[in-house]
């Protein structure tokens, strides 16, 4: 009970600044800003004018973590398991395409601009998979220093925020349907948060199709951290490391996006109609609502002065990597023929 109190300063000022992000979207004549972006920017704008103390970061932290990923166990409540089958078989083909141009692309991206092979492929799986979670997890696979692991998330978060600002833009002048539009972003823009902002910036449609899209996409994190784990083992070998001391940095339970379970057993749920349809309409509301506060606690955690201390070429590698990705994935849809 302690803990959660210790939580309470921080959640609630996420959520008064969700609460003036729909306050302030109402106020406009047409929707043209979702009240996601505009508490991701409520977030960004507060935190350059005044730094949270530790007691309310620990809050803003837990919003952005925990909060984030219950509120998509929710939205789960009003979804059902046949619409997240067909997302995966939709978004299977041009996930794999978009992982091969993260890894394969990062990889002469990163030799040319002289980028150590630990932080150019934090960057590609931060591109590829889910930003900030997939660097988190594939860090300690590669013993990668605590500087690279900054420089990696800095370069993400960056064109996270170009994302959201243009995939919605771009997606009207495409003229994507919600389902073209919710495939491209679940698939092209980097961490979760950001593709709920920009999913939802769209269509309400779109922002479930691409959420759903981007925890398919989730699970490649699995996959991903074991296949860097041996790289990294064989790459020490010289220094001695055995197989066994490595596999223990590697925990299946505790890289397993156990948040992804539980979506999914709550739209079977729902599938079977244990749901009553208004109170599955009631969690759905709930789970946008703290998916708002998520975001604005994400901005409270942006300090742009320590991104610009992150370096050039980092951020270079992150762009042509991000700009590759999104360019195969529209392109891969329109061989597919869903745009």
């Amino acid at each position: 009970m302690k803990k959660l109190l210790n939580y309470l300063p921080g959640f609630s000022l996420a959520l008064l600044l969700a609460l003036v992000a729909r306050f302030i979207q109402s106020l406009l004549p047409i929707p043209i800003v979702s009240d996601s972006l505009i508490a991701l920017f409520l977030g960004i704008l507060l935190n350059n004018f005044w730094k949270p103390s530790k007691e309310v970061t620990v809050g803003l932290t837990f919003t952005s973590k925990k909060i984030l990923k219950f509120s998509i166990i929710l939205l789960g409540a009003s979804l059902s398991i046949e619409t997240i089958l067909t997302v995966g078989r939709l978004s299977l083909i041009v996930m794999l395409f978009t992982l091969v141009t993260c890894f394969g692309g990062g990889y002469f991206v990163g030799k040319w601009l002289g980028l150590d092979w630990k932080l150019s492929n934090m960057i590609s799986a931060g591109t590829g998979i889910c930003g900030g979670s997939a660097i988190a997890a594939l860090a300690p696979a590669i013993d990668a220093e605590d500087k690279d692991i900054a420089y990696a998330m800095s370069a993400t978060f960056l064109f996270d925020v170009i994302m959201i600002i243009s995939f919605p833009i771009m997606g009207r002048a495409l003229g994507l349907s919600d389902i073209a539009y919710g495939l491209w972003t679940g698939t092209a823009v980097n961490d979760t948060s950001s593709v709920v902002a920009a999913g939802y910036a769209f269509s309400e449609a779109a922002g479930d199709f691409a959420t759903m899209v981007k925890l398919t996409r989730t699970l490649s994190i699995i996959p991903t951290v074991l296949i860097f784990s041996l790289i990294n083992t064989y790459s020490n070998r010289k220094n001695s490391v055995t197989l066994k001391t490595k596999n223990e940095k590697v925990n299946l339970i505790s890289l397993f996006p156990w948040f992804i379970i539980a979506f999914v057993g709550m739209s079977v749920i729902n599938s079977m109609g244990f749901i009553p349809l208004p109170f599955s309409n009631a969690l759905k509301l709930l789970s946008k609502f703290l998916m708002v506060s998520a975001l604005a606690a994400i901005g409270m955690n942006t300090d742009f002065k320590e991104m610009r201390k992150s370096g050039l070429n980092p951020m270079i590698h992150g762009f042509i990597i991000s700009t590759l990705v999104v360019i195969v994935a529209i392109t891969v849809e329109f061989f597919m023929g869903i745009v």
